[in-house]
């Protein structure tokens, strides 16, 4: 059995603490992208959950995107959505919000609070993919139970 490393260990207790079923899967090869995942875990691209970090431009709070991987985020159309323009910030504004470092980061267990948003077209699978924590850790959820667990509101984002 491979070890879960400290990252993806603290998603899946996080996991259990919202009463999300995942099957969290270790892999020996990487999982950085959505292309990558998609291939590791046999599933078609828009099954990956891109989690993406977004700043707010008035507000300067971090954003999370749960963005389907088939799809590129429409930033006039997300901002329509939450009501603020948002802004790609660095990777150290990132991994200071979520403690986790860009290609590696799930949708929860992150180091401070998130305004987190769905991709809606994330629903029409029964099953997506998500980063574990790291870049080789990823993990199967419902994506509605996702959606429900962390209270994120579906949009459109593409």
């Amino acid at each position: 059995m491979t070890e879960i490393p400290a990252p993806a260990a603290r998603v899946r207790d996080a996991a259990e603490a919202l009463g999300l079923d995942i099957g969290l899967r270790v892999m020996d090869v990487s999982a950085r992208t959505a292309e990558e995942a998609a291939a590791a875990c046999g599933c078609v691209v828009g099954a990956i959950v891109k989690s993406l970090v977004f700043r707010g431009v008035a507000s300067g709070a971090p954003i999370l995107l749960l963005v389907s991987g088939a799809n590129r985020v429409n930033e006039t159309k997300v901002a329509e959505a939450i009501g603020e323009a948002i802004e790609r910030p660095d990777a150290a504004f990132v991994r200071g919000a979520t403690g986790f470092a860009i290609g590696g980061i799930p949708p929860f267990a992150h180091a401070t609070p998130l305004a987190s948003f769905f991709d809606r077209d994330l629903l029409d699978h029964a099953s997506v993919w998500a980063a574990a924590g790291t870049p080789h850790a990823v993990f199967a959820v419902s994506p509605k139970a996702l959606q429900a667990a962390i209270g994120a509101p579906a949009i459109v984002m593409g």
